[in-house]
């Protein structure tokens, strides 16, 4: 599979050894935000939203004094149970947030670092089981318009296009289980008719190729972080 030509965690590590209190939105099990261990700031708090992510992340964290907050990470309304101008840094990978609030939460030097799943993202896989991706409109132009709306000021944006491939439908089986948003409800049972045809495509071309759609963006109110390294 290919890979965008930035590195998030290093991004959010080097913003993170600059900062004095940082937010992690939506930190799944806080794999990558434990990474960032020894730059931790004084305060750092988590959020996540997926209960057994919760657990997991509360057990991972608390060692390092880290609250772990359940939140509706997938509500791009959702208000922070944060007060106003907590953190000088905000990180968010792959998760929802509502512009507004992540403005309201962060000093006025604070910076919001994003890296986002583009919503055309596998538009060709989701096109093989019959399916349109579900939020088409979650574009990077879409992102810019909330984010600028909320008063923060974009410093940095890109986009990526890539692909990822799978040599035989097994591996794409396994995707799509360990990723249920592609095509909700998949099950080979039911799908096993796409599934033979993609299987004719391997006997054809040798592989199967799908397009990935990401982007990554830094905004903020302040220039007290430095910009991107790629």
């Amino acid at each position: 599979m290919e890979s965008p030509p930035w590195s998030y965690e290093g991004m959010a590590r080097e913003f993170m050894s600059s900062s004095n209190a940082a937010l992690d939105l939506g930190t799944g099990g806080g794999e990558i935000l434990l990474s960032m261990k020894d730059v931790f700031p004084q305060l750092v708090v988590a959020t996540e939203e997926y209960a057994p992510n919760v657990k997991l992340a509360h057990e991972r964290l608390a060692p390092f004094g880290i609250e772990v907050v359940k939140t509706d990470d997938s509500d791009l309304e959702q208000k922070l149970p944060f007060a106003d101008e907590k953190f000088d840094l905000v990180i968010d990978r792959h998760t929802c947030f509502n512009a507004l609030e992540v403005a309201r939460v962060l000093k006025p030097d604070g910076a919001f670092l994003t890296e986002q799943v583009d919503g055309r993202d596998c538009f060709d896989l989701c096109q093989a089981f019959g399916r349109m991706p579900q939020w088409m409109f979650f574009t990077l132009d879409y992102v810019l318009d909330r984010i600028e709306s909320s008063g923060l000021a974009v410093e940095f944006a890109k986009e990526w296009e890539g692909r990822m491939v799978f040599k035989d439908v097994g591996a794409l089986v396994y995707y799509l289980k360990a990723v249920p948003w592609i095509v909700p409800g998949f099950k080979v049972e039911t799908h096993l008719e796409c599934l033979l045809k993609l299987q004719d495509r391997i006997d054809d071309e040798g592989e199967l190729s799908f397009s990935r759609r990401l982007f990554i963006l830094k905004a903020g109110k302040g220039l007290r972080f430095f910009g991107p390294t790629f």
